[in-house]
């Protein structure tokens, strides 16, 4: 199969192209490298470098590629900037995504795998864990942009027959994972304790996540090839895990299990406690979570101290 992977220069997108090339599949990247990187690109994948709002780019990325899947992760998927910047927000995720959509029917291409956002689309949640079907309730502009593309899907589907599923991810982390990216608190409390930077904790510590392990995430958009038709799924590991919690575990990883984090105010815009129901997953995807969040963190810490020494010149 012929697959196009939107945004897989950067941490999570990067690792799913991977895994389709693994399986046999052509595969091509297209992202404009704002905020991925380079070296994470697989070399066998074809890859084009352009802005997903520029409808003419990518009229002839499906000209010249004719994907028969389109697996869609680009985003400004920034919180705090789509709190500053609204409209940017809205060009990215929803104008974007359309233009996409568009050249999806236009090429007549077979399936398209949208990721959304459980966190940011569900709001401060009143049930706990949060199904698919609770009232989306977003408090900030990324997690409306983020959602009304569901709304295109199922109308492209009405419309033109398209063939699509949806994944909201909770909190992914793993290898590759960059600080300066949404929800990369593994990673900023690593790079900070390698630093000798103390870290912050916005809060009082206590606020809690779904985390889910990049390995996981990426046999679900393998299991969305060819099944979970029409539907939204949460991906999520289905248990909350607080701020302090992710802390102690980096804090111990890296042999300093006594340092203390900096509390300082809770940023606008963020959620308090959240976590999913994924047993919908579970039953129509045959998917289910494997790697624990100590396992998980293990990992994740032992990739960042492999990357260090890579990074260091050696005399």
């Amino acid at each position: 199969m012929r697959i196009l992977v939107t945004g897989a220069a950067g941490f999570i997108a990067s690792h799913i192209s991977d895994a389709y090339i693994n399986l046999g599949n052509e595969v091509a990247v297209l992202d404009d490298l704002s905020r991925g990187r380079r070296q994470n690109l697989n070399p066998e994948a074809r890859f084009y470098e352009g802005d997903i709002r520029d409808r003419a780019f990518i009229q002839h990325v499906f000209s010249e590629f004719k994907p028969q899947a389109v697996n869609h992760h680009a985003a400004q998927m920034d919180v705090r900037r789509g709190v500053r910047e609204p409209v940017f927000d809205v060009e990215v995720n929803v104008l974007g995504s359309l233009n996409l959509l568009e050249a999806v029917v236009a090429h007549k291409v077979q399936r398209f795998i949208y990721i959304s956002t459980a966190g940011a689309a569900y709001g401060e949640p009143k049930q706990l864990p949060v199904p698919e079907d609770y009232a989306i309730n977003p408090i900030t502009p990324y997690g409306i942009s983020k959602h009304t593309v569901e709304h295109y899907l199922f109308t492209y589907r009405h419309l033109y027959g398209l063939s699509y599923a949806v994944l909201r991810y909770g909190n992914v982390y793993g290898p590759r994972q960059s600080s300066q990216g949404e929800a990369g608190v593994f990673a900023i409390f690593t790079e900070q304790i390698m630093s000798g930077t103390q870290p912050v904790i916005y809060g009082d510590g206590r606020k809690t996540r779904d985390y889910v392990y990049i390995e996981d995430v990426v046999a679900a958009n393998v299991a969305v090839l060819d099944k979970g038709e029409g539907q939204i799924f949460n991906i999520a590991s289905g248990q909350p895990t607080t701020d302090l919690e992710v802390f102690g575990l980096v804090a111990n990883l890296l042999g300093q299990p006594s340092l203390q984090p900096r509390y300082t105010s809770i940023r606008p815009g963020e959620i308090q406690d959240i976590y999913l129901d994924i047993s919908k997953a579970k039953r129509y995807l045959e998917w289910s979570p494997t790697i624990s969040i100590a396992e998980g963190a293990s990992r994740t810490v032992e990739s960042f101290q492999q990357a260090a020494q890579l990074a260091t010149p050696r005399s």
